[in-house]
């Protein structure tokens, strides 16, 4: 093959459309720019924090079983230990924030298309550990009182 075959179809291949994000990937990166401007319309209105929690209570309600019954467990837990962390949604999923950084999400594996769901703690929780190693995800596919004795006690480090 010469050289500039080579090159043509490099070329084709990288302008196809359907490299790239999976369709999932793309349907949150959507999710995430309505939630943007969602925020920017909201920033405004005294009733953000009552409207964002509207948001996320109503994204769980759409989430088939099992996992609206665990992101709703979840949503109780995380509200009653841990009431400075605000719910709204991040990439069309729950998440739960701090001075509007999220600090914890739940992540639908029906939505995702994975086989569990996920909870999870993105880098401004204060997991941080002496040794260099810690997790910041667990798989989850259903709440145990082990597993929610776990979740409290992950949320309470986190805030610090």
């Amino acid at each position: 093959m010469s050289t500039t075959s080579k090159a043509s179809k490099v070329g084709k291949q990288s302008k196809s459309s359907d490299e790239g994000f999976s369709e999932v990937e793309r349907a949150a990166i959507k999710d995430r720019a309505a939630e943007l401007k969602s925020e920017a319309r909201r920033s405004k209105s005294a009733n953000k924090a009552a409207a964002d929690e509207k948001d996320v209570l109503a994204k769980i309600a759409e989430m088939g079983q099992p996992d609206r019954k665990v992101a709703e467990r979840l949503h109780a837990i995380i509200t009653e230990t841990a009431p400075e962390l605000a719910p709204k949604l991040w990439y069309g999923q729950p998440a739960y924030a701090r001075g509007g950084k999220v600090v914890c999400f739940f992540r639908s594996g029906k939505v995702d298309k994975e086989r569990y769901s996920s909870f999870g703690f993105t880098t401004e929780a204060k997991l941080d550990e002496d040794h260099g190693l810690w997790p910041t995800s667990f798989a989850l596919t259903e709440l145990s009182d082990k597993g929610e004795a776990t979740i409290k006690k992950l949320l309470k480090k986190a805030l610090g």
